[in-house]
């Protein structure tokens, strides 16, 4: 029984670190992202199209996670743009970010949290 405990807490432990990994990955300073925002980035938001519809960042392009792969192409057919994705906490847009640049886009960057994604922008969402 103890050792069944132990499993479960290191299962659940090594869960919680992959899903940090995931926030963390291709992530970037508030500074830099201004920066490329200036320049023309395009920001992704990719929660699914209720959570889009029921409150979102301006000027920002939906594509829900689980259709990325799919209408990449068509929404930013330059895989040199400067993408800054975000989510509701930054786990689904980390994974976005490992799979555009599987896809070969070149300068994809996590910008985290819907709230992170905000203070960025300097808006708020509608």
């Amino acid at each position: 029984m103890v050792n069944m405990q132990w499993i479960v807490i290191l299962g659940v432990v090594a869960a919680a670190a992959v899903l940090l990994a995931f926030k963390q990955a291709d992530s970037l300073s508030d500074e830099a992202a201004r920066e490329y925002l200036r320049q023309g980035a395009k920001v992704i938001d990719v929660r699914s199209a209720g959570e889009y519809r029921e409150r979102h960042l301006p000027n920002t392009i939906n594509i829900p996670l689980d259709e990325l792969e799919q209408r990449i192409g068509k929404e930013v057919p330059d895989k040199s743009a400067v993408l800054l994705l975000h989510c509701l906490s930054g786990g689904r847009s980390g994974a976005g970010a490992q799979l555009l640049k599987r896809l070969g886009y070149t300068k994809v960057f996590n910008l985290g949290s819907f709230a992170r994604a905000e203070k960025i922008l300097g808006t708020g969402g509608k």
